[in-house]
């Protein structure tokens, strides 16, 4: 089912992986596919583990967002927590330099106060560009 890994523990998900979505194993002898193979599945769980930190980084906004509206304090925590340790590693880890500009940033985005998923939305793009051409 599994093999041995280099780090010394099994490693089945990689094999339920390849057996899941109908891979054939290539032979012994024929290292260069499995080498690839396996660059491929790496290079593919970097990019779903480096979505999973974005999606966190956005929920640290919106609860930013809904302190601010509730309490009034939502700039101070967001910039709080991207300056602590455990921020800088989850921006970090979702692709973002965890800058002084990075958290001016953020703390601007908190400011307005303007949800995550709304933000990103198709509709508030066209509507903050109708609102610059009126300018």
């Amino acid at each position: 089912m599994g093999g041995m890994c280099e780090m010394g523990y099994l490693n089945v998900s990689k094999w339920s992986y390849y057996e899941n979505h109908g891979y054939l194993r290539k032979e012994k002898d024929d290292e260069v596919f499995d080498f690839v193979d396996d660059t491929a599945y790496t290079n593919d769980q970097g990019k779903r583990a480096q979505k999973l930190f974005a999606a966190v980084v956005l929920a640290a906004l919106d609860d930013a967002i809904a302190d601010d509206k509730k309490y009034g304090n939502g700039v101070e925590s967001i910039a709080r927590w991207a300056r602590s340790r455990d921020g800088r590693e989850v921006l970090m880890c979702a692709g973002i330099e965890p800058t002084e500009r990075c958290v001016t940033g953020m703390m601007g985005f908190v400011e307005k106060g303007v949800r995550t998923s709304v933000a990103l939305s198709r509709e508030e793009s066209e509507r903050q560009a109708a609102a610059k051409e009126a300018a």
